[in-house]
C-alpha cells in the first residue's frame, strides 16, 4: 500500500481503495480469503428479507466479524424509490449501521439505474440520517442532484452490472471527475480485468467496487490480489502525475551532445 494515503467516506479514512462484494463466491472460505487477499475493508451486502434476523444469517455474520472489516449494505433488486427506502430501513436495523449503498433498478437489460427514483429516495434517506453511497450512471445533471440531495459520495458505474466490459465511455468518467474533484468517487460496475481498474484509479477516481470479476474468476483469492495491486499500481500511477500524450514523436535521446557529428 501507498503509505499515508487514505481514501476517506463520510468521515472515516481507510487504507484500502477496493471494496469488495459478497455474492456469488463458490464457498464462504473463499469468500474469507478473497477478503483477506484483497485486504478491503468494506463489504457491501445485500438484504435477503426472508432471512433477516434469521439463524440463516448468523454464519455469514461469523464470517464478517472473522475478517474485521465494515459492512455496506445494499438495496439490490429493488426497482421503486419507496421499495429502496424501506429495503434501506430495515437495513439499519439488521446490519446496525447508517451506511446503505442505494440502488434503484430502472432497465432489466443492462440494469442501468432509475436516476429520478434515485435521486428521490436518496433525498429520504440522507433526510433520515442515512449515509448514502448511490449506484449511478456518469450523468454529470444525475451527479449534481444526487449531491444537492446530501449524498457525500457518489458511485458511478464503468458498464453494466456483471458484464466485465471495462470503462465505456472514458470520456463520461473524466468528466464527472473534473466537475467534481473534491466528492470522493467510487467506480462502481461493470469492472472485468484488474487493468480496468488501474485505468479508473489512475484517471483519479477514488475506489473501485467489484463483485462479479472476483467471485466468478477462475481463481477468486489470486484476482482479489491482482485487483488490489492493480489498484495500488493506478493510484501511484496518479499521483506521480504521467505525461500529457502527443500527437508526434519526441526522441527520448536528445540529439546535442550526440558521440558523433557529422563528418564535414
Amino acid at each position: 500500500m501507498i503509505h499515508d494515503d487514505p481514501v476517506t467516506l463520510y468521515d472515516v479514512a481507510l487504507s484500502s481503495r477496493l471494496l469488495l462484494g459478497t455474492a456469488r463466491y463458490s464457498s464462504p472460505a473463499i469468500l474469507a480469503e478473497a477478503i483477506r487477499a484483497s485486504g478491503c475493508e468494506i463489504v457491501t451486502v445485500s438484504l435477503r428479507r426472508e432471512a433477516g434476523g434469521a439463524r440463516a444469517g448468523e454464519a455469514f455474520w461469523s464470517l464478517i466479524r472473522g475478517v474485521g472489516v465494515r459492512v455496506l449494505p445494499n438495496t439490490a433488486g429493488c426497482r421503486t424509490a419507496k421499495e429502496a427506502i424501506a429495503t434501506a430501513q430495515m437495513a439499519r436495523e439488521v446490519f446496525a449501521t447508517d451506511w446503505i449503498k442505494l440502488e434503484v433498478i430502472g432497465e432489466e437489460d443492462t440494469l442501468q439505474p432509475d436516476v429520478f427514483g434515485l435521486v428521490e429516495a436518496a433525498r429520504a434517506l440522507a433526510d433520515d440520517g442515512f449515509k448514502v453511497f448511490p449506484y449511478t450512471t456518469d450523468d454529470l445533471v444525475v451527479a449534481e442532484k444526487l449531491l444537492d440531495a446530501g449524498c457525500r459520495v457518489l458511485m458511478p458505474w464503468a458498464a453494466p452490472i456483471g458484464s466485465g466490459r471495462g470503462v465505456n465511455d472514458a470520456f463520461a468518467l473524466r468528466a464527472l471527475r473534473a466537475h467534481f474533484p473534491e466528492t470522493p468517487l467510487i467506480v462502481d460496475a461493470g469492472l472485468g480485468a484488474p487493468s480496468h481498474a488501474a485505468l479508473v484509479i489512475e484517471m483519479g477516481y477514488d475506489a473501485v467496487l467489484l463483485n462479479t470479476a472476483v467471485s466468478r474468476a477462475g481463481d477468486p483469492v489470486l484476482m482479489a490480489r491482482a485487483f488490489a495491486l492493480a489498484i495500488e499500481a493506478g493510484r501511484a500511477g496518479h499521483l506521480a502525475e504521467p505525461m500529457t500524450p502527443r500527437d508526434m514523436a519526441e526522441p527520448s535521446t536528445p540529439l546535442i551532445g550526440r558521440p558523433f557529428d557529422r563528418l564535414a
